[in-house]
């Protein structure tokens, strides 16, 4: 009997093929020369017999049994009886008990019983033998750290369920259409950007602009005040920066029940007569429209009619309004 220490590196094939690379070597209690006295370098298959036959789902058991079977060089340091080194072929078989522990299962405790050969007998040499006379049988336990996969992280096999082709070809058509929407909202992000850099431009533009004067008239037997509302290009909408303008005409009309207003839609001279006419009178209607829903203004008290194009202002654009005259009679 002697004490043996090994050290092992292995591949897990499958669940339950395996590969090892086991160097051991044993102390000397015989009349050797070296601190060992005899070494086996051996290359090791490992068959795991509780998932063949059990089946393997997904994570390892707490206990597994694994058959080992193998071929290596084994080596006798210094033999006193043989006078030198000695070398040989040797094969082992044995069983391994492992107890895999904790919850990632990285760690095995593993008791390893196995039995040696050499397999070249002294009596006739160069002739392979299995003669019980010529083998060593070994009782070890060891601690086995299990190193984590590349692609998942995990310290063992896991499983994966298969696709079939129409579940793939599924997944590639949802795919594909994530992309469209996504280039689709991409296309409109750009379009959105677009109309900003032309709100900005418009900005600057009216920065740039002279200020309408508000203008009052006074006759002889009527007061009349004129308000100015704007419009965009092409747009009947009152813009969120014309409302104080609307809003103005709305509270005279309410501090003086006996007002009245007249709204005069115009267009600038761009596009067709018929279009300018049509624009003309839906500026004069929508600033009606805001003084009757918005501000509860009686409407028999507004009158709204189209212009057609304006030419109160020399410069074009500015001629795109509604222009609000209030009278109120002595």
């Amino acid at each position: 009997m002697r004490p043996t220490y090994g050290v092992e590196l292995g591949k897990q094939l499958t669940p339950v093929v395996g590969l090892g690379l086991q160097l051991t070597a044993a102390t000397r209690v015989s009349a050797s020369h070296t601190i060992f006295s005899a070494s086996n370098l051996s290359l090791l298959g490992k068959f795991n017999l509780s998932n063949l036959l059990a089946g393997y789902h997904g994570r390892p058991r707490v206990f597994e049994l694994e058959a080992v079977a193998g071929a290596g060089w084994g080596h006798h340091y210094n033999h006193a009886s043989l006078g030198a080194d000695t070398n040989g072929f040797t094969t082992k078989y044995g069983l391994n008990f492992n107890f895999n522990l904790g919850r990632l299962r990285a760690w095995t405790l593993a008791l390893r019983p196995a039995i040696v050969y050499e397999m070249e007998n002294r009596g006739a040499h160069n002739q392979a033998a299995y003669n019980v006379n010529c083998s060593a049988v070994e009782l070890m336990a060891g601690v086995t750290y299990h190193f984590k996969n590349h692609n998942n992280g995990r310290h063992h096999f896991t499983l994966l369920r298969p696709y079939d082709q129409g579940e793939v070809d599924a997944l590639n058509a949802k795919i594909n259409d994530l992309r469209t929407q996504l280039n689709e909202r991409d296309a409109e992000l750009a379009r959105q950007r677009a109309d900003v850099r032309e709100l900005q431009q418009l900005l600057n533009e009216c920065r740039d602009q002279k200020p309408v004067v508000e203008t009052q008239t006074i006759t002889t037997n009527t007061h009349s005040l004129e308000q100015t509302v704007t419009f965009r290009q092409g747009r009947t909408v009152v813009e969120p920066s014309q409302l104080p303008n609307v809003e103005r005409v709305a509270t005279f009309l309410r501090n003086h029940p006996r007002a009245t207003v007249s709204i005069r839609g115009y267009a600038s001279p761009e596009g067709s007569a018929e279009i300018n006419a049509q624009l003309a009178a839906a500026r004069a209607a929508a600033v009606k429209g805001i003084l009757v829903s918005k501000y509860k203004i009686d409407p028999a008290r507004i009158t709204a009619e189209g212009q057609g194009v304006g030419d109160m202002f020399s410069e074009p654009d500015w001629n795109r309004v509604s222009i609000c005259t209030i009278d109120e009679a002595d």
